[in-house]
């Protein structure tokens, strides 16, 4: 329970089930117009994937989706090879346990410690006594850099420390897949820098899988292995692939002016970080 290092869920096949996959996924509120239609998608073990685009394209109505927030009009979301929406009361919990999310702004208790934060989850879904679960809080704050700090208070640290904070507690029932909501934003370029590597380290070397929402230019470039860019005239996927194709390649146009925007000189570095 307390070192993170999933095993691969095999299919009948023989083959690892993906931590994620989106068939058709359409959303349309009553008496409203279709948002989104026609989505698919797959996310593998250890890769980093991205939902990008401009504001208003329903790259976070696609988030409360994939984390069961919402329902679809139709379409299916999997995880880990088992229909989301298979079940309700706590078998849909059972299926939710099987991700991590950090929120945008961390969503830390302020009036909780960053420990008492992060051993929140196991004290509410596991029966580990209170020994286990102060060790396993301690070691998931070690795991992203926070060592020393267990019984700082979230307005006390910095925001990068509180993000980091966060993704230790999306952490804590080692979950095989994580959504991060805007995890950049609002960092200065070093601390943004130094969250992109922790990300990239944690896919790599524990096998996670990784779903991010963002628009920052420099951690899409650093971290992400595909993405996909959603349109909101198109409603869905316009381009999909990885960020150097879709800042080159893509025959998108959309792909070319989101990856064009307020870029000096041209498109961004496209040097992925050393995870040495």
């Amino acid at each position: 329970m307390f070192l993170i290092g999933k095993q691969p869920v095999i299919n009948r096949s023989g083959r690892e089930t993906p931590p994620l996959r989106v068939s058709s996924l359409r959303v349309a509120y009553p008496g409203g117009p279709t948002l989104l239609e026609d989505v698919s998608f797959i996310v593998e073990a250890g890769e980093i994937m991205g939902i990008l685009g401009p504001s208003g394209c329903g790259k976070s109505t696609l988030l409360r989706h994939l984390v069961g927030l919402e329902t679809a009009t139709s379409g299916t979301i999997e995880l880990f090879g088992e229909n989301l929406w298979s079940g309700q009361g706590a078998e849909l919990n059972h299926h939710r346990r099987k991700f991590g999310i950090m929120y945008q702004g961390g969503a830390l208790f302020g009036n909780l410690s960053l420990i008492e934060n992060v051993a929140l989850p196991l004290k509410e879904f596991t029966k580990l006594k209170p020994g286990a679960i102060e060790t396993a809080a301690r070691l998931k704050l070690a795991l992203v850099g926070l060592s020393g700090f267990e019984y700082s208070m979230p307005d006390s640290l910095s925001g990068g420390m509180r993000k980091r904070a966060a993704i230790a507690r999306a952490l804590a029932l080692e979950p095989g897949l994580l959504f991060l909501d805007e995890p950049s934003a609002g960092l200065d370029p070093v601390t943004s820098a130094g969250l992109d590597q922790l990300i990239v380290t944690l896919a790599r070397n524990l096998s996670l899988a990784f779903v991010m929402v963002t628009h920052e230019l420099n951690s899409i470039m650093a971290t992400l292995d595909r993405a996909i860019l959603l349109d909101k005239e198109k409603r869905g996927i316009v381009a999909e692939g990885t960020p150097d194709y879709l800042a080159h390649q893509s025959p998108a146009q959309e792909a070319a002016a989101f990856f064009r925007r307020g870029s000096r000189g041209g498109i961004l570095a496209t040097q992925k970080l050393d995870t040495n």
